[in-house]
């Protein structure tokens, strides 16, 4: 015996103005200028981590040490030590330089004057 019953079809909504809905995304997409823009909002609204700071310590010792080596034809071993000196450095100079960066973004965002000092 053949069906009888008909499938199901999803259907708009009309909302009380009277115009239709259709189910999903109903805004417009971001463009990718507008997407660029959200990503760097939200990477500056984050506070520093020791994590991040070490990072880039790393990359920035890695550059110092070849430019020792390749510029300043200094042996590896004296290079890579002077290195890890600057690695104790960089680290701590790295987070709370942004730490203060993020601070005064802080308060500038909620329209506040200076940035609170630590004691």
């Amino acid at each position: 015996m053949a069906q009888t019953r008909k499938k199901r079809r999803t259907k708009h909504r009309g909302n009380a103005a009277g115009s239709i809905e259709t189910r999903g995304r109903t805004g417009r997409r971001p463009t990718a200028a507008e997407r660029k823009k959200q990503a760097r909002q939200d990477r500056f609204s984050k506070p520093p981590t020791w994590k991040s700071a070490a990072n880039r310590a790393v990359v920035a010792v890695a550059i110092f040490v070849a430019i020792v080596i390749l510029i300043f034809h200094q042996k590896p071993a004296a290079a890579i030590a002077l290195g890890g000196f600057m690695m104790l450095l960089y680290i701590p100079m790295g987070f709370y330089t942004d730490m203060y960066f993020y601070r005064r973004r802080q308060a500038k965002l909620t329209g506040g004057g200076d940035p609170p000092k630590e004691r």
